[in-house]
């Protein structure tokens, strides 16, 4: 029945999560032995979730997204059936304001004494009080390359600059050897207008119409839009230049090594700035198991439980506990971890307001469909 119910799961992804889990006619017993995850797709290390089927009895059913829209849509239909999401920081905040997460009650979450009060500061930009959400990982957005390759192409590159991507005139020599940008507006635009010099959160019209203007020009040299496939394709080298997480190109990097493959995958925050994001462990209000979502977030704070995943993924915590249990070539690397200097040039990634969404929306189906 278990097997059943997790293929149910991953083949429709939520629309029947109320009979696999038993909610709706089974008793309060079973309910609270149920978690339904949905998170970012590779994004937790091998064991996280096998361990707190373990510790807790609570069986999860996972599934999987990778652009932040496909879960705002699942969450603002409503009854989405998951107990705990993974949404990043500027899509929270509007989500916050939807009304679509419950309150935490921080008495259930004892794990919460662990987190670095700096980072929880820079949370509350976008959650004010820490009230509906908890830091999972956080990072930067920012370019990933492929050092022989873009050098062999164009010695002088400008490896630290967002002219990598966004000069049609640089974009033109390296198409040969794959760009690829994240399917992901939102992002993308905010690394335009920090190449622009121009507020990465700004939510002008004509700001967005420049940023338009830009990637109009690169289009014809962008090989690939995708905010996941790129990990594989640095990795293989089918690509050699993608804006994207610096935990994804981390872990490209890491891939290549080990297959030694003789590729050298490079991360670089560029001059111009970029934006801090955080992704946030968040309880729909509608949660069918509420008390399992509460056991998963405070497991996912344990600093062995999250060290693990930091080390796995090379990402960023905000677990001030979990320090000491991150390997040093992961909390030593600026490309995981910025440098105080970089944190200077990062803006906090805001919510973007209903009417600017919709107008990022069309520019973005223009921009794909080159239409």
């Amino acid at each position: 029945m278990r097997i059943i119910c997790k293929a149910i799961w991953l083949a429709l992804a939520g629309t029947l999560l109320a009979a696999c889990s038993g909610h709706g006619g089974a008793g309060a017993g079973s309910a609270r032995k149920v978690l339904n995850l949905y998170i970012w797709s590779d994004y937790l290390a091998p064991d996280t979730l096998s361990n707190f089927e373990k510790r807790t009895g609570i069986k999860v059913n996972v599934a999987y997204f990778d652009t932040n829209e496909t879960l705002e849509t699942k969450l603002l239909a409503g009854s989405s059936g998951f107990d705990v999401v993974v949404p990043t920081s500027a899509y929270f905040a509007r989500q916050i304001k939807a009304g679509v997460y419950l309150r935490l009650d921080k008495s259930r979450l004892p794990n919460l004494v662990n987190l670095d009060p700096q980072i929880m500061r820079r949370v509350q930009e976008f959650d004010p009080g820490n009230a509906h959400g908890v830091v999972y990982m956080w990072g930067t957005d920012g370019i990933g390359y492929n050092a022989k390759m873009v050098h062999s192409l164009m010695p002088d590159a400008p490896v630290d600059s967002w002219r990598l991507l966004f000069d049609p005139n640089v974009a033109a020599k390296l198409a040969k050897c794959g760009i690829s940008v994240l399917d992901t507006p939102a992002d993308t635009v905010r690394a335009v207008l920090s190449y622009l010099g121009r507020d990465p959160n700004s939510q002008s019209d004509a700001d967005l119409q420049a940023a338009a203007a830009v990637l109009a020009k690169v289009r014809p040299y962008i090989r690939n839009i995708n905010s996941s496939e790129y990990i594989q394709a640095l990795a293989n080298g089918d690509l050699c230049v993608a804006l994207g997480y610096n935990g994804d190109v981390m872990q490209a990097r890491d891939r290549a090594r080990e297959a030694g493959n003789g590729i050298d995958v490079r991360y670089v925050v560029p001059k111009e700035g970029s934006v801090l994001w955080f992704d946030m462990l968040a309880i729909p209000k509608d949660a069918p198991h509420p008390d399992s979502a509460y056991a998963f977030i405070n497991y996912m704070m344990d600093p062995k439980v999250i060290a693990e995943v930091s080390n796995y993924k090379r990402y960023a915590n905000a677990n001030a506990a979990a320090t000491p249990l991150v390997h040093p070539d992961v909390k030593s690397d600026p490309g995981i971890y910025p440098t105080p200097a970089q944190i200077k040039g990062l803006s906090v990634q805001l919510a973007d307001t209903p009417e600017h969404t919709r107008a990022l929306t069309r520019m973005w189906e223009t921009f794909k469909t080159g239409r």
